[in-house]
């Protein structure tokens, strides 16, 4: 199995679970038409992140505005938290000044769950995407991405890895953070994978800092939400019904404290532990780092 390209064990059938409280039909249809619209707009937005004399970040914070518009057609509310340091997610030895040694902008790394996350990452801190190398065709979403400074990695080839690690070095000692998923792939949101390592690499070769993000979806009074999740086989417009049937559908993002590592292996354990202290028990989640 290639390593980056791993495979979550969930699956829509064993997974995903009714909404407790659905939305109307009527307001289903409405959310549904909301989508419509902001898509097209986003398909004009596209064509202005495509002219020239538009900076890099001025082109992040259209997407990010745009990114905001698409969580409230679908009935998403965004709600931030500020994390506590998780002591067993340190590691000892030198930490290096916040910001890097030339003012390098943070990686922000966060757990997988949906095809929500990279427009909740872009709508809560304006960044650039490091996304699958599939987004750059995809109608609408892949010129925005281009057009927003996105970074693509191609999982097919392990070669190109160095030279995708290299434009995120790039990228974060230029100022513009970058977030990315380093578990590789979706899961349910009942669990989370192992953080990949690679792209830590890029925050060390850049003196950049590593900031980890949780992402939790909720519905009602708190109660864990299953419907954005978008994992296995299921079809993106299945994901999307799901989304918009949910009658009060919250994303919590709760935004831990720096990690630092002396390697790209120690930084993804300290990454992966400090975003597990969140999201599930430490007696359910080994923490194994892949190769």
């Amino acid at each position: 199995m290639n390593p980056w390209m791993p495979v979550a064990p969930c699956e829509p059938a064993a997974c995903l679970l009714p909404p407790g409280s659905r939305a109307a039909g009527p307001h289903r249809a409405l959310r549904l038409a909301a989508i419509a619209l902001v898509v097209l707009a986003g398909a004009v937005l596209a064509l202005v992140l495509a002219a020239r004399g538009l900076g890099t970040t001025g082109r992040i914070r259209l997407t990010s505005a745009w990114s905001r518009l698409v969580l409230r057609a679908v009935g998403v509310r965004v709600e931030v938290r500020q994390g506590f340091a998780f002591m067993a997610g340190s590691v000892s030895g030198p930490r290096p000044v916040a910001g890097g040694p030339s003012g390098a902008a943070p990686l922000v790394v966060a757990n997988h769950v949906s095809w929500l996350d990279p427009l909740v990452m872009a709508a809560v801190l304006p960044c650039r995407l490091l996304a699958k190398q599939e987004v750059r065709v995809w109608p609408v979403i892949g010129l925005l991405a281009a057009g927003a400074g996105a970074l693509f990695i191609d999982r097919d080839r392990l070669l190109a890895l160095p030279e995708a690690v290299g434009g995120v070095a790039a990228a974060l000692a230029g100022g513009h953070p970058v977030a990315a998923f380093p578990e590789g792939t979706t899961w349910c949101g009942r669990g989370m994978g192992s953080f990949r390592p690679a792209v830590f690499q890029a925050a060390l070769d850049a003196g950049a800092p590593v900031r980890p993000v949780a992402i939790r979806y909720l519905e009602g009074e708190g109660a864990p939400a299953t419907g954005p999740a978008y994992v296995g086989d299921d079809p993106l417009l299945a994901s999307i019904r799901r989304v918009v049937a949910v009658r009060r559908l919250t994303v919590e993002v709760t935004m831990l404290p720096a990690v630092w590592g002396r390697d790209r292996r120690e930084l993804a354990w300290a990454a992966e532990s400090s975003v597990a202290s969140v999201l599930v028990a430490g007696a359910a989640h080994g923490l194994p780092v892949a190769a």
